[in-house]
């Protein structure tokens, strides 16, 4: 029985996938739920199992090649598993037994079954050469070879060579290949053309780099960005931070200032469901579970993988699960599961982060929040109703904001809700 093996449809948002390796050979037996291909998507790479044992009969979509989602990919013979997998008969055969077989089609591997198939040879008219009259490849393609002789071949005048490419044609069009679809060209402004000076690198996109830039400009076309700024003073959580960070370091957690900022994000979304939502065609949808996207640095490129039901967690669990989807990230652990379904993102600079940015809005979401790098600043603070002059961290928070559907009073109300759980740090950790 022949299985058809269909492109998986690898997370929600996911279209398409692109064949990256063949984990087995055209022929060969393969186990249920054993590894058969590996798929790479703009969310992860993903190693496919196979949905039933037997022996692939064919490849249908080549190593490099896109395909669709529920597209056929491969064949699979599922009645060659036994065959397959069965040890050699090593007792004799009487010589009518075998002509009875080699009849019938029998004495046969599933691998010159398929062959068979491939090259309509009808194998009950094919002697077998192999020991016991087996059937083998060998026998099949001759028996094809006698069935259709190739045609004759006319002779064809050998065309000119072309002239080979100039180095700068070579790049320029390894440059347009690489392009990115944006806006109609512009009737009055053309870039001008791409000439390699020595010391140039053209770097090819790669699948995720494409798919990234394209997801960029699709946002700026789609939403009309709007951006706001606070300046958070951090004084308090670092001083909650600091009693108690060796505390959660003893259990295997990193408290990380990210996971106040991700506490206080959630709760904000809660007040302020505006905030976590999506654009339909005709009308926008509120969502009630609030799954925070965390934005990743990775060898790859940035990946945003999800914490869900993000305003449920402690801090502690926020920390917890923040580390635990970055550590995935970075070891190339992903699954495309845990790359879908976020409601909002928060972006984090890092270590080298800088003062202030502003994010592009990862779609579908109405909204992101940029963090900024925490530095000590001098701020005026009030102390037995006197203004007094003290160093504090200080980080500023851009929020870039979807205006078909967010006004600005709905997003400086959450980015200063925000503001104000930071800097009161009433957290339960």
């Amino acid at each position: 029985m022949a299985v058809d093996v269909v492109m998986p449809q690898l997370g929600e948002s996911v279209v398409e996938g692109t064949i990256t390796k063949w984990l087995v050979k055209e022929g060969g037996a393969i186990q249920k739920d054993q590894p058969l291909v590996t798929i790479s998507t703009d969310k992860a790479d993903t190693d496919v199992p196979s949905p039933v044992s037997g022996v692939v009969v064919k490849f249908v979509a080549a190593e490099g090649e896109t395909v669709k989602v529920n597209s056929t990919i491969a064949v699979i013979d599922a009645s060659g598993a036994a065959v397959a997998s069965a040890p050699a008969v090593a007792a004799p055969v009487a010589a009518s037994a075998t002509s009875d077989a080699v009849d019938a089609g029998g004495q046969t591997s599933p691998a010159v079954r398929a062959l068979a198939r491939e090259h309509n040879v009808d194998l009950s008219a094919v002697r077998g050469s192999g020991e016991n009259g087996r059937i083998t490849k060998q026998d099949v393609l001759d028996a094809a070879a006698r069935k259709t002789p190739a045609p004759p071949v006319a002779p064809v005048a050998t065309p000119a060579a072309a002239p080979a490419p100039s180095r700068v044609e070579a790049v320029q069009a390894l440059v347009q290949s690489a392009a990115i679809a944006g806006p109609p060209a512009s009737k009055t402004f053309k870039l001008p053309a791409y000439v390699p000076q020595p010391g140039d690198e053209v770097v090819p996109f790669s699948r995720r780099r494409r798919i990234i830039a394209e997801h960029m400009v699709y946002s700026k076309q789609t939403s009309p960005h709007v951006m706001t700024i606070a300046e958070i003073d951090m004084h308090k959580v670092h001083r909650l931070r600091e009693t108690k960070k060796n505390e959660l370091k003893a259990q295997g957690v990193n408290l990380t200032y990210l996971a106040f900022i991700a506490a206080a994000t959630a709760r904000a979304l809660r007040e302020n469901p505006v905030m976590n939502a999506r654009v339909l065609n005709d009308a926008f949808v509120k969502l009630k579970r609030i799954h925070l996207g965390i934005a990743v640095e990775t060898k790859e490129g940035l990946i945003v993988p999800v914490v869900r039901d993000a305003d449920e967690l402690t801090v502690r669990g926020l920390a917890r699960a923040i580390d635990d989807v970055a550590l995935k990230a970075r070891d190339g652990k992903t699954t495309p599961d845990d790359l879908a379904g976020a409601t909002f993102s928060i972006s984090n600079p890092g270590l080298k982060g800088n003062f202030v940015g502003a994010a592009i809005i990862s779609q579908p979401n109405v909204g992101i929040l940029r963090i900024g790098e925490m530095v000590k600043r001098p701020v005026v603070v009030e102390q037995d109703g006197q203004d007094m002059i003290a160093i504090h961290p200080v980080m500023f928070a851009a929020l870039s904001y979807d205006h078909r559907i967010v006004d600005g009073v709905a997003a400086n109300s959450f980015l200063y809700r925000v503001t104000e759980l930071l800097e009161k740090a009433e957290f339960d950790v």
